[in-house]
Order: C-alpha cells, then structure tokens, then sequence
C-alpha cells in the first residue's frame, strides 16, 4: 500500500469515527456528567498522546531539524511543542472567560479548540513521509477521536443553539482532521527535500505541544470521577496507553 493511499484512508477512518460518535448524544440529548467507559477509554487515548508526543514526534521533529539545517544549538523543536502547548492553552483560557461571562459563546469556543487541534493532528499525519511514525500519530488519533468526537456532543447538547448550528459545527469538527491529512500530504509532495523537511519537524513538534496539552491539562480540566478509586484505575489505563507508545519506540 502507498503512503498516500494509507492517509486517504486513515483520514475516511477518522471521518467516520468522528460522526458515528455524535450520534448518540446528539439524537437522544443525552445529558450524562459521568460516563465511565467514556472516561476510560479518555485515559487510554490520552497516554496514547503523551506517548506519541514524547517518544515519536519531538524526538523526530528533533532529528529533521538537525538534518535540514546540521547542528543547531537552539532547541527549535522545543520551541514549536511550547508553540503548540500554550496555543491551546490560550483557548482554554478564552473557554473558561466565555463560561464565566457569556453561556451562549462557550459552545463555540470550545468547538474550536477542538477544531483547531483536529486540524493540526491532521497535517502532522499528513507531513509524515514515514509509514511508521504516520501509524503511530493515527492510532493516537482514532483512539481519541471517538471520546473527543462524543464530549463535542454532549457539550453542544446543553448548550442553547439549534439543531442547524449543533450540526454544522459536528460537521466542520468531522473534516478538519481529514483536511488536515490532505493539506500536509499536498505540501510534502510538492516542496523540496530541505523544506519538507522542515515543514514536516515543525509540525511534528507543534502537534507534539499540542499532544502533551490535550493528554494533561485537558484531561485533568475535564474528567468527572464519582468515587477516588476509579482515579486509580483512570491511571493505570492511561500507564498502559503510555506504555505502547514506549514499546513502539523500539521499532519505530
């Protein structure tokens, strides 16, 4: 299978994923706070991410920047993972401002915080010109798509907007990820050998801050636990998720 036939189909993969999991909270308005299942299958993808992020990404963003540009001493990758940490980091801020002050736009906000990361996991899979670490960021994104695909829902649910709005918003959410894949693709294919190079680790890194926001903070922000004890299951799922990605590294 060619590298660019395996990204179409991972980017059809992730669409349907995406819409599937609306489905339910969106047909029956469901209104749950907690949803055990949902919150562990949370924990897994997010030890997915911080795996990818720390085992895959930065060290090859790290590694494509050394091989377009030699030896550097400033640590770019570094500086583009921050980039993408306190990006959504500010959203999340703009999130909580809306929450305080005005009920109406916190659907919004929200719905593009989680657009704007959608669209970035996209392009870092769609950058890669290898078929090993392009795997890996897209079992890191199916696994957390369908839980980030459902918390969309429900948030949209109680808010106040018509079925148009709710709709149009799960739709713009369902493509960004496959446009995502689709624009980073066309990128590597038509730059040059240094500058795909350097796209590629750019967005690697950024993407990689971007993980590491959504596998901590947002996890943490937005998880319910009704007794102490799933806490500590809560950890152990997300240990496993962390602990393929570390075994991946071996191979990868």
């Amino acid at each position: 299978m060619s590298l660019v036939l395996y990204k179409a189909l991972a980017g059809l993969l992730i669409f349907i994923t995406s819409l599937v999991s609306v489905i339910y909270p969106l047909r029956v308005h469901t209104h749950p706070t907690h949803h055990r299942l949902l919150e562990m299958g949370d924990a897994l993808a997010s030890g997915i991410f911080l795996g990818a992020a720390l085992f895959h990404m930065l060290p090859e963003a790290t590694m494509a920047f050394t091989s377009a540009l030699g030896e550097i001493h400033y640590p770019l990758a570094e500086l583009f993972c921050a980039a993408g940490f306190l990006l959504l980091l500010l959203f999340e801020r703009i999130s909580n401002r809306s929450n305080a002050h005005d009920g109406i736009a916190l659907p919004y906000v929200i719905a593009l915080i989680i657009i704007i990361h959608s669209l970035i996991e996209g392009a870092a899979l769609g950058v890669n010109t290898i078929l090993e670490t392009a795997s890996i960021i897209f079992l890191a994104i199916i696994v957390h798509k369908g839980s980030e695909s459902f918390a969309l829902a429900i948030t949209l649910n109680r808010s106040k907007l018509n079925r148009y709005h709710v709709w149009s918003l799960v739709g713009v959410f369902a493509l960004m990820t496959p446009l995502g894949i689709a624009m980073g693709t066309i990128l590597t294919l038509f730059l040059q050998n240094q500058t795909s190079q350097l796209l590629t680790a750019g967005f690697n890194a950024f993407a990689a801050g971007t993980f590491l926001y959504m596998s901590t903070l947002h996890h943490i922000n937005h998880h319910h636990r009704v007794h102490d004890s799933e806490g500590i299951i809560e950890f152990f799922v997300f240990l496993a998720g962390l602990s393929v990605m570390a075994l991946l590294a071996l191979w990868a």
